[in-house]
């Protein structure tokens, strides 16, 4: 029997523990275990590692010790952001969010909320390649606005948004910007000297380290309350015993990630990206090109066929895929974030999104490509609309 080979191309949902990731934190699961705001000789030590994942993480960033926050995870770390912002300023004097319609549902859902409690909320709209209109930003702030939040690097078509121009705008205007930068850390610069930035958010596992453990950068100077009750922890905003071994290895992470991933990531992704729109006709790339997106997300289309179905014929042949955002991989409802750059519903559900990360190599590129050929001109055989195929 051929054993069947395994290429997973869902890294944007979550990747695998790098072995070096997993070394790293063993010790702190059976030698260094004791909580990290113990004053004994156990909790000293884990208080030690915990600092020294905090200084790598912040520095990374080029962030001051004391503004990074640890959290469970992006989602937490949106709904911090955005919540402890509301919460810790007068509602009857600022009562204006902005954010995008491609937004993550971390995001999107956390504004919907503050909506149900009188906010205000304003969705920008974006171009066919994703992009928000920075006219648009700038003449939707008023004197209510509070907040900004916009997302870095889509989770769906890799779109990276040009954050220094937006950060420039909300500073012009005295309004707090965050930046859900979950898929984009590690894969792009991020300097909070360079962006005029409040709040970022950050996860572990997008990132070859443990799932259950993100950060929030959060400015010195930032008003912003703890939306929890409970200790003390991170500077009071975060309260619950830290993951010790999740943040070390969120840190290890971290000190793994290099340019050269980058660039051998967005090789392969554009090779994936010109051979199936050479290829297999009718076929449309969503998001931009080259360097505005994502280096390991590829976002494709594919007339006459359901995304779900292809998705299917992959698995079988060892090929982790995804139809959108594993977030809402579980509806039937066609993506947000497609039909707001423009794309029908009929060929929202034909899209499959292939994401790779450092381990992805050229061959598993090569398989996937031969698999995609064969099983979408199989689907298109088997669709009963497959003499109106529709020209993309």
């Amino acid at each position: 029997m051929v054993e069947m080979k395994e290429v997973y191309l869902d890294n944007g949902a979550t990747t695998m523990v790098d072995p070096l990731v997993v070394k790293a934190m063993q010790p702190l699961f059976s030698e260094i275990y004791g909580n990290a705001s113990s004053l004994h000789h156990q909790g000293e030590a884990a208080k030690h590692k915990l600092n020294e994942a905090r200084e790598a993480i912040a520095k990374a960033i080029n962030a001051k010790f004391d503004e990074l926050i640890f959290t469970s995870g992006g989602t937490e770390s949106d709904n911090l952001a955005i919540l402890g912002v509301a919460s810790a300023h007068d509602k009857s004097l600022k009562d204006h969010i902005i954010t995008s319609k491609i937004e993550h549902p971390a995001v999107l859902n956390t504004c919907k909320y503050l909506e149900s409690l009188g906010y205000s909320v304003t969705y920008l709209d974006v171009d066919t390649e994703g992009f928000i209109d920075l006219d648009q930003l700038e003449n939707s702030i008023t004197d209510r606005t509070l907040l900004v939040s916009i997302i870095h690097g889509n989770n769906e078509i890799g779109t990276i948004q040009d954050v220094e121009a937006i950060g420039k705008i909300c500073k012009k205007h005295g309004v707090l910007f965050h930046m859900d930068a979950v898929q984009s850390f590690t894969k792009t610069s991020i300097d909070v000297k360079k962006i005029d930035v409040d709040l970022i958010s950050m996860s572990s596992h997008k990132i070859h380290g443990p799932k259950g453990v993100g950060a929030l950068f959060v400015r010195k100077g930032t008003k912003i309350a703890s939306v929890f009750k409970g200790g003390g922890h991170e500077f009071k905003l975060r309260p619950g015993t830290e993951n010790v071994p999740g943040i070390v290895g969120f840190a290890k992470a971290v000190s793994l990630a290099s340019s050269s991933h980058i660039k051998q990531m967005s090789k392969l992704r554009d090779k994936l990206i010109r051979s199936v729109l050479d290829e297999i006709p009718n076929t449309k790339l969503n998001g931009p090109k080259g360097d505005r997106r994502l280096c390991n997300n590829v976002n494709i289309s594919f007339a006459s066929l359901e995304g779900e179905a292809l998705g299917a014929y992959l698995d079988i042949e060892g090929i982790c895929t995804s139809t959108g955002s594993a977030c809402s991989s579980q509806t039937l409802e066609p993506s947000h974030v497609l039909l707001s750059i423009g794309v029908s519903h009929e060929i929202a559900n034909g899209t499959l999104r292939m994401t790779l990360s450092r381990f992805t190599k050229e061959e598993d590129i090569d398989y996937t490509i031969d698999a995609l050929k064969r099983y979408v001109e199989k689907l298109r055989k088997m669709s009963p609309i497959n003499t109106i195929i529709k020209k993309l």
